[in-house]
């Protein structure tokens, strides 16, 4: 199963963001990465270059490879409505994503290494691909014996407040939760700019 497993504080520090969640070595050193630091003076980027840094942020940030990318946006590109919104919708709707904006994994490459490790159940029934695509109804939980997890229980108590995703629902005592919808753009926080992806792809 392909994913990123290059330095993750560099990516980071790349594109200016906390792409894979809170990073230490990251909030010392928000400038980016390179020989001179902070003091080297950057060239002014192309549309092009700009486009291209909002794809791969992107795809770092939900953890997608570009091939995998590619396919989600050519079938955003075939459905009805905002071609951007709707490929953000679907990688919302990715199980991994899901299991993280749920609270019960604190990062989406714990939340998919949870997935692949069979302790994610989907609908009833065991599911360990996390590039699986929900749709509303679906309910997602933790495998009965894969309660117990310490990195589970950690993660649940510490966004136990969270539930601020309005298009999903959580229940505590199950230990799982239920798609109600798709996300709007505005209920996604990632802060991305789609339409630059879109030219991007468009060229």
């Amino acid at each position: 199963m392909a994913r990123y497993t290059g330095p993750k504080t560099k990516k980071s520090r790349a594109f200016g963001e906390a792409l894979f969640g809170f990073d230490r070595a990251f909030e010392k050193k928000k400038y980016k990465p390179g020989q001179h630091g902070n003091s080297r003076r950057r060239k002014q980027q192309s549309d092009y270059a700009i486009q291209l840094m909002e794809k791969q942020k992107a795809k770092y940030t939900y953890g997608v490879l570009e091939r995998q990318f590619r396919n989600l946006f050519e079938k955003a590109s075939r459905k009805k409505g905002v071609t951007g919104e709707v490929l953000f919708q679907l990688l919302e709707s990715r199980l991994d994503n899901v299991v993280y904006r749920l609270g019960i994994a604190p990062t989406r490459s714990a939340a998919r290494q949870l997935v692949s490790h069979k302790h994610i159940v989907l609908n009833g029934i065991v599911n360990n691909c996390p590039s699986a695509s929900l749709r509303a109804g679906d309910v997602v939980g933790v495998r009965g014996k894969s309660q117990g997890l310490l990195v589970v229980r950690e993660s649940v108590a510490r966004k136990s407040d969270v539930r601020k995703f309005p298009w999903l629902e959580w229940n505590s005592d199950k230990m799982e939760g239920k798609v109600l919808a798709y996300p709007s753009r505005e209920e996604i926080p990632e802060k991305i700019n789609e339409q630059l992806i879109v030219e991007l792809y468009s060229k």
